[in-house]
């Protein structure tokens, strides 16, 4: 009787970890809150892929969310915020244990597979994009929106985002640009497309595989891949602005992007340039410096670099709901001084994995 109440009912309910046939499967269990993903998710689900790499009878891992909207839309921004204002240790915690696990992601020894149904944004893209199969459908949204809130794109952002193709990574993290669909993986992201309603047939089949390795899961998708026509003959939504995109964000400061992009004057750059003014001025410098410095170092060593600059922005945190009055308030105040204290060591506090 015992080891039924060890886990709390409330905690063991927020995601769910189970075995089915040969695949360990982690389901986010928020819908709610559009599976946001908290301290207490985190550290359940770390342990658990841990414990399924040394499993001999566990061959794949799954990762998927509940409910119709989302597979995740990001970390618990909310109770981080009131964690930084409260001077909580809760900032460290969380932190250090996202990344922890997202890196775990990264170097999973079993091949993992995120089914990216609905908004995947910040958080969530940390608990995907490092794996090796990413499955998104029609109804996926993806964004790092994360310099609107006085943040960066963190959960390993400074790996991924610069290796997108051309400067893809540079308009995402800046902007906040939202990709849709099958743009998701045309942009780089996902590696298959699935329709959203063939999901439970491709986990039924993913869950059937007698002993595969990852030769035998990839065939598996791509037949999925292969029967879907969504969207098939649409082309990229960022196609007919690569040339512009690539040129104007190859620029080496932040001030020379709004520059290029205000000489273009294109719709394209005006909307562009319209989002960026409503963001932090320190969070644009921070993350352009992070996708230049990412784009040549390990995903461990971005992980190290993401750690620090979280905690330097733990002060400008702010709540997405009330229109941010950002301090200061123009990227020309922005010193560079600052931005390269964000990005000094922590010392012993310096996160190590």
């Amino acid at each position: 009787q015992h080891l039924k109440t060890h886990k709390h009912t409330d905690s063991a309910a927020d995601v769910l970890l189970q075995k089915k046939g040969g695949a360990g499967i982690i389901t986010l269990n928020r819908p709610k809150v559009l599976n946001a993903l908290s301290l207490r998710m985190i550290q359940q689900i770390y342990p658990q892929i841990k414990a399924w790499e040394q499993d001999p009878e566990t061959f794949l891992i799954i990762i998927k969310g509940t409910g119709e909207k989302a597979f995740c839309a990001g970390g618990d921004v909310r109770a981080i915020a009131d964690a930084g204002k409260a001077g909580d240790r809760m900032t460290q915690d969380y932190f250090r244990d996202e990344y922890t696990l997202n890196n775990a992601v990264g170097t999973c020894k079993k091949p993992y597979v995120a089914l990216i149904d609905g908004i995947t944004m910040g958080g969530g893209v940390g608990l995907s994009v490092h794996g090796h199969f990413r499955v998104a459908t029609e109804k996926t949204v993806f964004a790092m929106p994360e310099t609107a809130i006085g943040l960066f794109p963190d959960v390993g952002g400074g790996y991924f985002l610069p290796r997108l193709p051309g400067k893809i990574g540079y308009l995402l993290a800046l902007t906040g640009f939202r990709l849709k669909g099958r743009d998701v993986l045309k942009a780089g992201i996902a590696t298959h497309f699935v329709e959203s309603e063939k999901l439970p047939d491709l986990e039924k089949d993913l869950i059937a595989l007698k002993s595969p390795s990852k030769e035998n899961i990839a065939d598996l998708l791509n037949s999925y891949h292969m029967q879907t026509k969504i969207d098939q003959e649409k082309e990229f939504v960022l196609d007919e602005h690569m040339e512009k995109i690539n040129s104007i964000f190859a620029a080496n400061s932040m001030e020379e992007i709004v520059q290029k992009l205000k000489q273009d004057g294109s719709p394209f750059a005006m909307k562009q340039l319209e989002t960026i003014n409503k963001m932090s001025p320190t969070s644009l410098k921070l993350a352009l410096r992070q996708l230049r410095e990412g784009a040549s170092m390990s995903l461990q060593d971005v992980f190290t670099m993401e750690y620090r600059l979280s905690q330097a922005c733990m002060v400008m945190l702010i709540d997405k709901d009330q229109s941010p009055r950002w301090k200061p308030a123009a990227l020309e105040e922005v010193s560079d001084e600052f931005v390269d204290n964000c990005f000094k060591p922590l010392g012993n506090n310096d996160l190590k994995l």
